[in-house]
């Protein structure tokens, strides 16, 4: 591509020299020099998980299980899945459960293991299905850059029709799952992420610069997930309404709401990387369209992180200590997205962002899960044989009730 080329001869001659083939080059001078060069050149990408599966599938006989496997596990794109169960499992968890932790805990609405294991799966299945109906859509484009060129319909190791057939597949088995095994709210939640992710926001990527909020959105969509399954096992129906409306169920807007400013951060450094390359193939992303506002918004969503997190405290999600112990990870996200806006994603800047945008997630709904709301006073509890006044005359009340009953 004429973009690519002319930027690469340009910068001949800012390039180290490379040994000639009859000096051999010490293993950590090549390592010193290809970080060099990494950095000169801004790149903040990480292997593509999907590509080095495929790489891997390649070298398998045709028609074999070890061909098939990790093609289907490449049309699934490994690591974002993971993600999106990941966010999913840590709304289920942080749903404010009475006596949790307490021995008592048969008798008393609990979170279940098995709603757990079927939220999992059937959020993986539709992960995977949104996954390989994008990749059905694209491989035209995929084949023009250097992220997805090695996918597997870009490289023939599976057909198109064998790409549909396990996208329409896993789709019907997830939204099954989530439907039989939890309640038809996470069901028809995770149909609609299906139906956003590879019918709305696929396509709208050719087409305007909105196409990231929707994929925002889409990510957004399993925290709520999480959270209606939590809510369904104590919940007097299935409605909707009771599950994710209300003040009660104000958990689950706050960690989707954490969900969509997590990755308006988080992408607009990983595009602003490959910026020419979008721009080549024809997607419409704010890093080449319009570089200006992408540092803006990065910032912008960033800091809405802070509030977010300072929310789930006032809604007694989690602990107040939570505010305290977020506020590091969120300040080092802060403070990466102002260097990206005030540099335009130069000299670093994009893979600081990338990198603080990287670790954040996860050590803030670590920290929100370790500082659950009355977790630890429940912990204490239990461990010690101690009731609180409330569960005495809850306890009490009990009694009355049950001796007043005999009597009759």
């Amino acid at each position: 591509m004429p973009g690519i080329e002319a930027a690469k001869t340009s910068r001949i001659p800012e390039s180290p020299a490379v040994p000639s083939a009859s000096v051999a080059e010490l293993p950590h001078r090549r390592r010193q020099r290809e970080r060099k060069e990494a950095a000169e050149a801004d790149l903040v990408l990480p292997p593509n998980a999907s590509s080095n599966l495929a790489t891997k599938a390649s070298a398998a006989p045709s028609n074999s299980l070890r061909r098939l496997i990790p093609v289907l596990l490449s049309l699934s794109k490994p690591r974002l899945s993971v993600l999106v169960v990941l966010t999913a499992t840590a709304s289920y968890s942080l749903y404010p459960v009475h006596e949790l932790l307490l021995p008592s805990a048969t008798s008393t609405p609990s979170l279940s293991t098995l709603t757990l294991l079927f939220l999992t799966t059937g959020t993986a299945l539709c992960a995977a299905s949104a996954n390989a109906l994008n990749m059905l859509y694209e491989p035209k484009w995929d084949a023009m850059m250097s992220r997805t060129r090695n996918r597997p319909l870009v490289r023939g190791l599976i057909s198109t029709r064998g790409a549909a057939l396990f996208a329409i597949l896993s789709g019907l088995a997830g939204i099954g799952a989530l439907y039989y095994g939890v309640n038809p709210t996470v069901s028809f939640l995770g149909g609609l992420n299906i139906f956003l992710y590879a019918g709305v926001y696929t396509p709208m990527k050719r087409i305007s610069v909105l196409n990231t909020w929707v994929g925002a959105v889409v990510g957004g969509i399993p925290p709520l997930m999480g959270w209606a399954a939590a809510a369904g096992q104590s919940a007097t129906s299935d409605s909707w309404r009771e599950l994710l409306l209300g003040e009660q169920n104000a958990g689950a807007w706050l960690l989707a709401s954490l969900l969509v400013a997590w990755q308006l951060a988080h992408f607009m450094s990983l595009s602003w990387s490959i910026r020419h390359e979008y721009r080549d193939a024809g997607y419409k992303m704010l890093c080449w369209v319009n570089p200006a506002r992408n540092g803006r918004v990065a910032l912008r969503y960033s800091l809405a992180c802070i509030p977010v997190s300072v929310a789930l405290c006032y809604y007694g999600i989690t602990e107040w200590s939570f505010a305290a112990t977020s506020a590091p990870v969120n300040i080092w996200l802060v403070r990466e997205a102002f260097r990206f806006w005030r540099l335009e994603g130069h000299k670093g800047s994009a893979r600081g962002l990338f990198w603080a945008s990287v670790w954040h997630l996860p050590v803030v709904l670590v920290l929100a899960m370790v500082q659950k709301k009355g977790m630890w006073q429940r912990a204490w509890r239990s461990v010690m044989g101690e009731l609180d006044g409330e569960e005495e005359w809850e306890d009490e009340e009990e009694e009355d009730a049950a001796l007043s009953t005999r009597n009759r």
